[in-house]
């Protein structure tokens, strides 16, 4: 689902139009020729050893919503994820990066006046840090009520499970790995996939566009921990640089997939980078 134009200026506030003119391979896919950021939100269907799972849920039908450009949506995600082979029933495993309301909105659906589990034969799984989080935070009420409709129902149903990653990364099943990426929030994890001598990462929210590949300074305004979520997103992107991992952002606009290059030379915390695009299977 693409974000209206003026989500980029709003979310990453440094992404001036000066800097996205100095960094020309953003233009067309990632901005515009005035500067505007182009984003997306998204949800990852993946088959992995047998097992079909979807990493973060977007932002729902139906929900109310304080953001004007998420209340109250009509979309065909859940067709379109049929007809890429996961109707909802077939779905085992749902990995939430994090508990923002545009990552948890499909967890459930309006069936007879009630917030149910989208996907009733899954697990659901964030990590104990998150979910600790958010239980003892003063939440504001949009927050409140996107916990509600989006995360309390898969609670209530005993589908959801919490993943401890205090200690590094864990893998959840065969081939799927959560990797801690604090700082946008405590307990955000990066998604490692392998298989077939294939590897691809899913970003979360440690990394919103690519113009933070050329300027991992840039931040987002709604971090929780701004200086921890810069440390995370360099380590996340020198991990992956001059590599034939595919990088999966959970915002990026079409081309979603691509590889990570150094601008700089070895790949180091301290490194400016780029983002080659791939192409990537869309529904």
């Amino acid at each position: 689902m693409a974000l209206p134009p003026g989500t980029g200026p709003w979310l990453l506030p440094a992404a001036t139009p000066d800097i996205v003119a100095d960094t020309p391979w953003l233009r067309p896919d990632f901005a515009d020729d005035a500067g505007t950021l182009r984003l997306s939100s998204h949800s990852f269907a993946i088959t992995l050893g047998g097992r079909r799972v979807l990493v973060d849920t977007g932002i729902g039908n139906g929900k109310e919503r304080a953001n004007p450009a998420w209340h109250d949506l009509d979309t065909d995600y859940l067709d379109r994820l049929t007809r890429a082979g996961f109707a909802p029933e077939s779905v085992d495993l749902v990995v939430l990066t994090h508990l923002h309301a545009d990552h948890v909105g499909w967890n459930t659906r309006l069936t007879d006046g009630s917030w149910v589990p989208t996907f009733p034969n899954a697990r659901y799984l964030t990590t104990r840090t998150e979910w600790s989080h958010w239980a003892a935070a003063d939440m504001e009420a949009p927050r409140r009520q996107m916990f509600r409709d989006s995360v309390h129902p898969i609670r209530d149903a005993g589908l959801l499970d919490l993943v401890d990653v205090s200690a590094g990364p864990v893998e959840v099943a065969p081939g799927l790995r959560l990797l801690p990426a604090p700082g946008h929030t405590p307990g955000q994890v990066a998604v490692e996939l392998r298989g077939d001598d294939r590897t691809a990462l899913i970003t979360g929210d440690a990394v919103h566009h690519p113009v933070q590949l050329a300027r991992p300074d840039i931040g987002s305004c709604v971090d929780i921990d701004p200086a921890l979520a810069e440390r995370t997103r360099r380590a996340l992107l020198a991990s992956v640089a001059d590599t034939d991992t595919l990088l999966l952002g959970s915002h990026f606009a079409a081309p979603t997939a691509g590889r990570v290059a150094t601008q700089d030379g070895t790949p180091t915390p301290n490194s400016s980078f780029r983002f080659n695009s791939a192409l990537a299977q869309t529904y």
